[in-house]
């Protein structure tokens, strides 16, 4: 068995290769590779988040795993602030991780957390882009006693995840219903939050039908609504791809939400229909957010995970008895009860969340990447030449995002129709142009690449 892997982390790849070595293909790699980040990257994930993944089995069709968690059932805002208890929503990645490994992996979900309980026990060092966060978050660190605990001393050891990443590894429902939920729904109601032990038990990973595209001999699929996959479909392939993608901006901006709360037009989010729809500027964007993982083997399986706490250091709480760093999902959604994306106890908010996978006459590829709101537009870019170009080439390669009106740019692009935005171009390679990963089989060859914009490494590995 080989398989290619790619992730933001180079301790990531070190689980991958862990359980590779013990027999495991795309499914596991990926899942060892997503629990390590969980530990090493509490900036952009944690196993207080959320996870979004389209995965494909070998000779099976493409299927999509939302594990997006509610809002609680008794909750009350009159006002919706971007970090703090009240943006705290069930976090769905433990079960977004049981829902993947079911559908594909060799090992028992236990071993392939085995990696990250090393990690969170023995302690790593911090990277890069971890120590840049730090530093630009201190504010938010030095008012949270859990975040400072963990995240202010020299290296990163985290004694209580250790112990509550080992509960999930034997038995991963015990994070929504027994002791472990009960130690973090204590502590999180101790904080203000109004998420309770009914709220956890309740929450499921959905695993269904992806929506999908072909452009020429490529067929492309992403995760439905609550979810901006169609986003990404709307604009993969365009020839007008700046101004197609900022349409596609504000038909999200309008219509995204979850389907639990009300009709959401498909139509409308792929650009099918000819409503008129007001840019509006972006809200504030997230400076951590999410990883992206991606895996493919030679049998045909391909896996793209990506799991965030969406804002860095999600909403800026840290639950000492477990270790778990909240995310701060909440913030996205509307207080407008008109709007789809509207706030209501059990509902889930939009996600910025983009895993692709793309089918080939001659193979599949996983596509993923960090980049908030920007991500459709930055997988886009790519998609022309996925299935040509060298793999560390291209996600290397300069890129633009559209933010609110704003044309950011990359130097080293071509020039570009701005489509009435206004152009700013970077210094060099920026974070805001998100961190790709890239795992492919073609024509029975196997290669990857990792973003250099993040920390991390792209690999073949063999059993």
């Amino acid at each position: 068995m080989s398989v290619a892997v790619a992730a933001p982390h180079p301790a990531a790849i070190e689980a991958a290769r862990a359980v590779v070595a013990d027999g495991g293909n795309a499914f596991d790699a990926a899942l060892a590779a997503a629990g390590a980040l969980a530990v090493v990257y509490p900036h952009q994930c944690s196993v207080g988040g959320d996870l979004v993944a389209m995965v494909r089995p070998a000779g099976s069709a493409v299927r999509a795993v939302l594990s997006i968690g509610a809002a609680a059932l008794d909750a009350r805002v009159e006002s919706m602030p971007l970090r703090g208890p009240q943006t705290v929503t069930v976090p769905g990645v433990v079960a977004g991780w049981a829902a993947v490994q079911s559908l594909g992996a060799r090992l028992p979900l236990g071993a392939l957390l085995a990696p990250a309980i090393g990690f969170a026990a023995g302690g790593v060092e911090k990277s890069k882009g971890l120590r840049t966060a730090i530093s630009q978050g201190l504010d938010v660190i030095r008012a949270d006693p859990g975040l400072a605990a963990v995240l202010l001393g020299p290296t990163l050891v985290q004694p209580a995840l250790a112990e509550t990443l080992t509960g999930i590894a034997r038995d991963w429902r015990s994070f929504y219903a027994g002791p472990l939920n009960r130690r973090l729904v204590a502590g999180l109601r101790s904080l203000g939050s109004a998420l309770s032990a009914a709220d956890f038990a309740a929450h499921a990973a959905e695993v269904g039908a992806p929506l999908s595209r072909t452009v020429g001999d490529v067929a492309w699929h992403a995760a439905p609504p609550p979810v901006q996959g169609a986003t990404f479909l709307a604009v993969v392939g365009s020839r007008s791809l700046v101004a197609d993608s900022r349409r596609a901006q504000a038909a999200r901006n309008a219509l995204l939400g979850d389907p639990r709360g009300g009709p959401v037009s498909i139509d409308g989010l792929l650009l099918r229909t000819r409503e008129a729809f007001d840019p509006r500027p972006e809200p504030p964007k997230p400076t951590g957010d999410t990883v992206a993982v991606t895996a493919t083997d030679d049998e045909g399986n391909a896996v793209t995970i990506i799991q965030s706490v969406f804002e860095s250091f999600g909403a800026g709480l840290l639950e000492p008895a477990t270790g778990v760093v909240l995310h701060n999902r909440g913030t996205s959604f509307s207080l407008d009860p008109a709007h789809p994306a509207h706030f209501g106890g059990g509902l889930r908010p939009p996600h910025t969340l983009c895993p692709t996978i793309a089918l080939t006459p001659g193979g599949v590829v996983a596509l993923g990447c960090q980049g908030g709101r920007a991500q459709p537009w930055i997988l886009a870019q790519l998609a022309p030449d996925v299935l040509t170009a060298d793999a560390a080439e291209l996600v290397s390669r300069p890129r633009w995002i559209v933010r609110g009106d704003d044309l950011i740019v990359e130097p080293g692009l071509p020039p570009l129709d701005p489509a009435g935005l206004t152009v700013t171009t970077t210094a060099g390679p920026h974070d805001d142009a998100g961190h790709v990963q890239l795992a492919r089989l073609r024509s029975g060859t196997l290669d990857a690449g990792s973003d250099p914009r993040a920390d991390g490494l792209a690999a073949v590995l063999t059993t």
